[in-house]
Parts: C-alpha cells; structure tokens; sequence
C-alpha cells in the first residue's frame, strides 16, 4: 500500500485540480470543467495511478457531494481510496 509520501503527493494533485471548480460542487461533472485535461486527467503518485473518469467511477458509492470546498472534497477522496484498497 501507498506510504505517506504517496498520499502527501496525491493530496497536491487532487488539490492543484480541483481548486479551480466552482464550489460549491454538487455532482462530479461539476469537477469536469476544473481539470486540466477533463476525465482524462491522470494523477500519479508512487506505485499509484488513475484518471479522473476512473476515481470518479471507483468512488461513487463512497464520495458525500455537494462539497463547498476544495478540501474537504480531497480528505474524502483519499479516505475512499484507503477504502477501496486504492492507496
């Protein structure tokens, strides 16, 4: 599994792309516009990667929208990738 390091890198990611959307975010199309590369985006961290289409999909069933920030949307992405043995 991922070290703390992994985590701290993907942490950066999540939060260089997700800063941009227009919070609050209601549903994970709202994020779309946000990435630089749209649901193709790819984060990458260790031994670990995946694009915004596939953590979206992943973690349908564990991510609570709406989110009014950038950082609690990230703390739940991370937790939900613990989760699902993704990290």
């Amino acid at each position: 599994m991922a070290d703390e390091e992994t985590e701290a890198e993907l942490r950066e990611q999540f939060t260089e792309a997700f800063e941009g959307a227009d919070y609050p975010v209601s549903n994970p199309m709202d994020l779309v516009p946000a990435l630089p590369d749209g649901p193709g985006t790819r984060f990458e961290a260790g031994d670990v990667s995946f694009t915004a289409m596939e953590l979206s999909t992943k973690l349908s069933g564990v991510q609570e929208f709406p989110y009014d920030d950038v950082e609690t949307l990230v703390d739940d992405l991370l937790e939900g990738l613990k989760e699902k043995d993704m990290l």
